[in-house]
């Protein structure tokens, strides 16, 4: 359905015919004929002036009139689409320290870094949740707030791909990333609060402990699920051949399975994606929150059209004058030096 958001903008449209009638009229042509001779030469002269006027009254009555369709903001409603009345708040924070840079993971057959594999999960995961509220946390030497709440999934998925190693440090502060993402759920009085935490270390930095956040998170009723990153057997090349070894020796599993079940969530391990794709099932299985149905109508601003009209039709007016112009001084220059010789030589006869 289309509709003018400000409607009452359109009642300024016959302004400049109010002005042209309320300001003084000059002498007309006829009136002028009667102080001049010749008057054929002067109506000649008039009616193409009238053409001219003519012209530019209706170039700009039609710019402003795209300017004033504009700006009453024309826009496009479309169906009612229903939202679904429950959903989950859901935290994810994405460990972005240097040990990320571990390249023990595959992506079909293709060897890749821990973060290529979470981001590549990741954007699943995000795209199945529909009516959840997502949120996203990246954390090294401390945590920051990429994305709060929202149920904008697309820019939760733009956000998360545009995440480098080494943004925020080369250390991991998982206790800031646990109270980050609580604080952030306390801002909602009524919501299911789950923080989804991916890492594959141990705390090193931060400016609270993962046990006092930990305690912060049991007080709100956050629930959080943490997933250690990484493979347990990997196969390295050395002076004296191949040697298998263990890229994931500095993961502190006892603590994230203490913050998991400490606040009645789940430790999962992932040392492929197989195995980072399994927290789907439990996650479904979360109890939603209930909330009132809601019914939105996409709405398609259109003020652009109108207003793009105004602004091509004002610069080839303008476009066409200072040519006009430039034509008319050109005309001027070439024939003067002329006019100038004809008069010498009618003096120099005399």
């Amino acid at each position: 359905m289309f509709e003018f958001a400000w409607l009452w903008v359109l009642a300024i449209l016959p302004l400049p015919l109010l002005i042209y009638f309320v300001t003084p009229r000059k002498a007309t042509s006829e009136s002028a004929a009667l102080l001049v001779p010749n008057y054929l030469k002067v109506q000649s002269h008039a009616d193409q002036s009238q053409k001219k006027s003519t012209s530019r009254l209706l170039l700009a009555t039609l710019i402003w009139t795209c300017l004033v369709v504009a700006a009453a903001r024309p826009q496009w409603l479309g169906e009612p689409v229903s939202i679904p009345n429950e959903g989950r708040d859901l935290m994810i924070a994405v460990d972005l320290s240097g040990s990320m840079k571990q390249d023990d993971m595959r992506i079909n057959g293709r060897a890749v870094n821990r973060l290529v594999m979470t981001k590549f999960v990741l954007k699943d995961f995000i795209e199945r949740r529909l009516g959840d509220r997502l949120g996203l946390i990246l954390f090294a030497d401390t945590a920051y707030l990429q994305a709060p709440l929202t149920f904008d999934r697309d820019t939760v998925k733009t956000l998360l791909d545009e995440s480098v190693l080494g943004l925020v440090g080369e250390r991991t502060a998982i206790g800031d990333a646990i109270g980050l993402a609580v604080k952030r759920f306390d801002d909602k009085e009524e919501s299911n609060r789950v923080l989804i935490l991916l890492t594959d270390g141990r705390n090193t930095a931060g400016n609270i402990t993962p046990e006092e956040a930990k305690e912060l998170a049991i007080d709100k009723g956050v629930t959080i699920y943490t997933i250690g990153l990484g493979a347990e057997v990997q196969e390295i090349a050395s002076v004296f051949g191949r040697r298998t070894i263990n890229p994931s020796q500095d993961l502190d599993e006892r603590l994230l399975v203490d913050v998991a079940t400490s606040t009645g969530g789940q430790y999962f391990r992932a040392r492929d994606t197989q195995e980072l794709e399994a927290i789907y099932e439990t996650l479904d299985r979360l109890e939603p929150v209930a909330g009132e149905g809601q019914k939105l109508r996409p709405l398609t601003a259109l003020f652009y059209l109108p207003l793009a009209v105004a602004i091509i039709l004002s610069a080839l007016y303008a476009l066409f004058y200072l040519l006009k112009h430039a034509f008319t001084h050109l005309q001027k220059s070439t024939t003067q030096p002329a006019e100038n010789a004809v008069n010498s030589a009618s003096g120099d006869q005399k």
